[in-house]
């Protein structure tokens, strides 16, 4: 099962995102990109995975680019920028999805008012993509 998970920046929800799903099942292949990739992964997203029990400090955000040839089981967008820019799997793509979530680098404060945001996010990223998982995947797995 071949997964391609997209957001703009492919610094926060994307590589959370990504990062629990491998998680769920070694047997997963996946990948996030994004549309504007940011120059490195969010050090707040890094921080509040590794609170998770996940290490995505060494994930580097990637262009969506890279992967336009490959086919996909699936494509799903985190966010409401990379849906648009979508269409360009068209014919590769299985199933696309949109799983949204709120951007939590939107948030400003202090370290102890912006982490609780990803935090949020964190958790509804793992309990979305989890319900995903278990709903539509792992049956397709058992086939």
């Amino acid at each position: 099962m071949k997964i391609l998970i997209l957001c703009t920046g492919n610094s926060c929800r994307s590589q959370m995102a990504e990062g629990f799903m491998k998680s769920f099942d070694p047997r997963l292949v996946v990948f996030s990109a994004g549309t504007h990739p940011a120059p490195q992964a969010n050090p707040n997203a890094v921080e509040v995975m590794k609170e998770a029990g996940i290490d995505i400090s060494q994930n580097k955000p990637r262009s969506v680019d890279l992967f336009l040839s490959e086919p996909f089981d699936y494509v799903i967008t985190v966010c409401g920028g990379a849906r648009e820019s979508c269409p360009a799997f068209t014919g590769k793509v299985k199933k696309r999805l949109h799983i949204g979530f709120d951007d939590p680098a939107d948030a400003v404060g202090t370290a102890e008012e912006v982490l609780p945001v990803y935090r949020r996010v964190r958790d509804e990223i793992k309990a979305g993509f989890l319900s995903f998982y278990n709903e539509a995947i792992k049956p397709e797995m058992q086939q």
